[in-house]
């Protein structure tokens, strides 16, 4: 079976050795070293995907097309200071590091992403989001059960993620977890911009995801697993001494209608594949 074929069978591939460890390593020492850069003093925005409307500031509104810093939601004490240095406090970096940033550009456009793409039958895709998501070492916290569709909306559905293991992915570190074929479902919610301002997850089948059958993709460093934007996955708080780093990229059919409630928003005629 091909990967288009098993793709579209199980909603999900896992490709190892997709990347090198040191293709791997640059992208995190790129993530570090835009990080030291960032003055949060004056605005610390918080990322988290439980009761995430009540996270949507307007710098998580305006990151589309900026590299923006948010941490995470236990980071700070009492007084406002940070309980643990600045990288180790951070929870994602996004979410146009793959258009801003040349390191992150070469990794999200590489030869072999190219080619996986093409193989896929992505050529009239473009990438719309990017996140360096570090989930640290007993830090790092819980990314609920979602759907990728549901924060990238298109009509008709259209949205795939890559999401690149930078570091071993385990159930001690927090993996994601997915069930095989479980895109055959409807989308469940749709996160959009309200009117006046905000953000709100409008509900468009109020039916629990199913959990049963759900298991750990655990894989190694360099491995690309490719996500279908109806496929329910989520991650567990990495428990562990060791990070877990990994690089996600969001990509939707540019002939397709992406609507401007939508919370993230570019300029859609400038958005590139991976050409």
């Amino acid at each position: 079976m091909d990967k288009k074929d098993l793709f579209k069978q199980q909603g999900y591939l896992i490709l190892e050795n997709f990347n090198s460890p040191e293709q791997c390593d640059a992208l995190m020492k790129r993530g570090m070293e835009l990080a030291e850069k960032y003055d949060y003093k004056g605005h610390a925005s918080v990322f988290q995907t439980t009761e995430q409307t009540k996270t949507s500031d307007d710098y998580f509104l305006e990151s589309g097309d900026k590299i923006s810093f948010f941490f995470e939601k236990d980071a700070f004490d009492n007084s406002g200071q940070l309980k643990n240095s600045l990288f180790k406090s951070l929870n994602k970096i996004g979410h146009a590091l793959h258009d801003l940033d040349p390191v992150f550009n070469e990794f999200s456009r590489s030869p072999q992403l190219k080619k996986l793409a093409k193989e896929l039958g992505l050529d009239e895709y473009v990438i719309i989001q990017s996140m360096l998501i570090l989930k640290h070492a007993k830090i790092g916290g819980i990314v609920d059960v979602h759907q990728d569709s549901s924060f990238l909306y298109t009509e008709p559905e259209s949205c795939i993620g890559f999401w690149f293991a930078l570091e071993d992915a385990n159930t001690e570190n927090g993996c994601l977890w997915a069930k095989p074929g479980g895109h055959s479902t409807s989308l469940r919610s749709w996160f959009r911009r309200k009117h006046g301002g905000g953000t709100e997850m409008h509900m468009m089948n109020d039916v629990p995801y199913s959990m049963e059958g759900m298991i750990p993709l655990e894989v190694k460093k360099g491995t690309c697993i490719v996500l279908h934007g109806l496929l329910p996955h989520y991650s567990l708080p990495n428990t562990s001494g060791k990070s877990r780093q990994a690089y996600a990229i969001h990509t939707i059919d540019s002939k397709a209608d992406y609507p401007k409630q939508n919370w993230l928003q570019r300029n859609l005629s400038e958005l590139k594949g991976f050409n």
